[in-house]
């Protein structure tokens, strides 16, 4: 890792002419001129894995968008260990896991639920509710808003949370999973995501256990799941499968795998909920050959580059997207200053890259180039204790 584009080979560097030759274009073709003015400052709420309910355990920072600087703003009571935080998208509720293995007295984790202030950004709790399992340790929001979709670990099952108006939360409706993997970390159903698609349609449960992908039909006026029949998709034999992130067009996605430490790329047929593999590339340069378990992985908001968390070799390994076909080339691996990078973001516009490295207390910011997709670090660091989650949106302060 100390050079800064490790894996950048002879057709990447031609692949990565070509792509910067469209991203120019697409840039200037979009529908914000190129000319208008950016947010100065983000927002990012941070999730950990620390305390208990009477804990500062959610951290509120600004960060520049042009210096990559952080400045706290706040510490929240964010109950415990919330490792994976949901914001709303009108900015209004968020929504924190308790990645626990009781609750209230009871076995299971919890999610809680928070009125966001408008002016300061603070966080009022509003309440909690168990997360149907032990263990939470993924959250999202279908795209009305109206339903909190959570993966427990622990408990190797998925559950789905109605959204009240006032933002409050119902008692969940959960479904199991059942079976296991050859590897030694998957002795039993480990669930580890849950998300809906793009048109709201299908929701897909990630499990790292069984190695499968599995689908849902989401009817999100009833709060209601439906398990397809069958799996969506069978990953290898104990490649541990642990998020999925769709592609911007809606017809790829990207599967992170973090046993075996690769990024599978699929072709999405959204009309049956299902996916096809087209590639698996590993997330490490061929040099390395120490102990890696990966973590996170996200599209940049132009959709020409993808980016995925190695734990282990400590990295973000970055990779160019063809257009074409929605493959994927390696292009670079940065070193990410920091052990254990759980989870990164990128902000709204694609120009900084955020990342929580849990086992080193810290906070790391990088700039990204939107026609290369290199990452290049901006020296600002920020002290957290065990991040576990970065979420960032444009500052909507008032």
């Amino acid at each position: 890792m100390t050079h800064p584009v490790s894996r950048f080979s002879t057709f990447s560097r031609g692949l990565l002419g070509g792509l910067a030759l469209g991203a120019s274009a697409l840039l200037a073709g979009c529908g914000r001129p190129a000319t208008a003015t950016l947010p100065a400052d983000y927002l990012l709420y941070i999730g950990t894995n620390v305390g208990g309910a009477q804990d500062t355990t959610i951290y509120l920072y600004r960060v520049n968008a042009t210096s990559g600087a952080f400045t706290k703003l706040s510490g929240q009571l964010g109950g415990a260990s919330p490792t994976y935080l949901a914001l709303a998208a009108n900015h209004r509720f968020l929504y924190a896991v308790s990645e626990t293995q009781t609750f209230r007295g009871a076995p299971g984790g919890g999610v809680s639920s928070f009125v966001i202030d408008p002016h300061s950004g603070g966080l009022k709790p509003l309440g909690q509710q168990p997360s149907g399992g032990a263990s939470p340790c993924y959250i999202s929001l279908d795209h009305t808003g109206k339903n909190a979709l959570v993966a427990n670990y622990i408990g190797g099952n998925v559950s789905i949370l109605p959204v009240a108006t006032d933002g409050a939360l119902s008692p969940p409706t959960t479904d199991q999973h059942t079976g296991r993997g050859p590897h030694k970390n998957q002795n039993a159903s480990h669930a580890h995501c849950l998300l809906p698609d793009p048109a709201n349609k299908f929701a897909f449960a990630v499990n790292l256990g069984t190695d499968q992908v599995v689908g849902y039909r989401l009817d999100a006026p009833a709060g209601r799941l439906t398990r397809l029949p069958e799996p969506a998709f069978g990953a290898k034999p104990g490649a541990g499968p642990r998020h999925l992130t769709f592609h911007p067009n809606g017809k790829t996605a990207y599967l992170i795998n973090e046993l075996n430490s690769t990024v599978t790329t699929l072709a999405y047929d959204a009309a049956t909920g299902h996916f096809r593999e087209l590639q698996t590339v590993s997330a490490l340069p061929a040099s390395y050959s120490g102990d890696n378990s990966c973590a996170d992985v996200h599209v940049a908001p132009n959709g020409l580059f993808l980016y995925a968390s190695n734990r282990g070799h400590n990295s973000i390994a970055v990779f160019a997207i063809d257009s074409s076909n929605g493959t994927l080339v390696p292009i670079q691996d940065v070193d990410t200053q920091g052990k254990t990078p759980r989870n990164f973001a990128l902000d709204p516009s694609g120009r900084l890259l955020l990342v929580a490295n849990q086992n080193s207390n810290n906070l790391v910011s990088y700039r990204v180039d939107a026609l290369s997709g290199l990452l290049t670090p901006t020296g600002q660091q920020a002290p957290v204790p065990a991040p576990m989650f970065v979420g960032v949106v444009e500052d909507f302060r008032k």
